[in-house]
């Protein structure tokens, strides 16, 4: 992997000595609603200079970790069978090389990716995700495609089986999707309640936020908005607590989409989420 030229603030160590490698995956091409989020890497860097490297919710510095921001992977327009290989292919190599892989959609398939490399490096058996989404995103298919966004949750479900995803914040999905997630997952609506979660302890756990978890009054540039979602502080002290109280292995943040992004305040907020999120990790 070669150093990007605009990486995220703070994050410009060489890809040999960093503990946490960013990759963007910039990739809308199942967006069911409102198209865009191809391009959300790539606004998180630009807009990243205009926050600070320091958190003072965490007290902690990027310029103290060491992480490595490689620039978004040459994605084809399409088909989204190669696409999550190309992302497949490059988390494998960021998790057998010992880092944790932080990727920056795009929309939310490309998450299955990610999922698909730790299944096969087998390098964290059980592996557990925890999801924090407006959407259930546990459809069979969507319009005939079993490979979208929406069923995205569905097809890491085939990967890791029953009871291996915790899903948070959800207000929105199909009837026969809350259904069938009573007996597959363990699904919690609209709150974030980490008291009865059942995960054996040091069980690699990957986080995949999507950004519409945030309520649209607070963060409107996503495909699809969901009224009644979280606070900023909500979702920041939710991936501090999840953090700090499970081993994550692999995260990504999703579905930002700039064109939607009218005042570039969702950009700003995307950054303060994307910064607070590495500051969380252990490494």
């Amino acid at each position: 992997m070669q150093k990007n030229i605009e990486t995220f603030i703070g994050c410009d160590a060489e890809y040999d000595t960093a503990d946490i490698v960013i990759f963007g995956a910039p990739y809308d091409g199942t967006t069911s609603n409102r198209p865009g989020a191809r391009f959300g890497g790539k606004a998180i860097r630009a807009e990243s200079f205009g926050i600070e490297t320091y958190s003072p919710y965490l007290e902690r510095d990027l310029d103290d970790m060491k992480i490595f921001d490689g620039g978004e992977l040459e994605l084809p327009f399409g088909d989204p069978a190669p696409v999550l290989e190309a992302i497949r292919n490059l988390t494998k190599k960021v998790i057998s090389d010992k880092k944790i892989p932080v990727m920056l959609g795009g929309e939310h398939l490309v998450t299955l990716g990610a999922v698909q490399a730790f299944v096969e490096s087998k390098i964290y058996p059980d592996l557990q995700i925890i999801h924090f989404d407006a959407h259930a995103d546990l459809r069979d298919e969507y319009m005939g495609q079993k490979l979208s966004h929406a069923c995205v949750i569905r097809r890491c479900h085939e990967l890791l089986g029953d009871k291996k995803i915790h899903s948070f914040g959800i207000r929105s999905g199909t009837r026969e999707e809350f259904d069938w997630a009573k007996n597959h997952i363990n699904l919690n609506l609209f709150s974030c309640n980490f008291n009865n979660l059942e995960i054996p302890k040091n069980a690699p756990v990957y986080l995949t936020i999507d950004l519409d978890i945030l309520d649209p009054s607070v963060f409107p540039a996503t495909g699809t908005p969901e009224a009644g979602g979280w606070q900023f502080d909500m979702l920041r002290n939710y991936i501090f607590e999840c953090c700090k109280a499970y081993n994550i292995v692999g995260a990504d943040l999703v579905e930002y989409a700039p064109p939607l992004d009218y005042n570039g305040v969702c950009a700003a907020t995307a950054c303060k989420v994307l910064r607070e999120l590495l500051l969380s990790l252990r490494v």
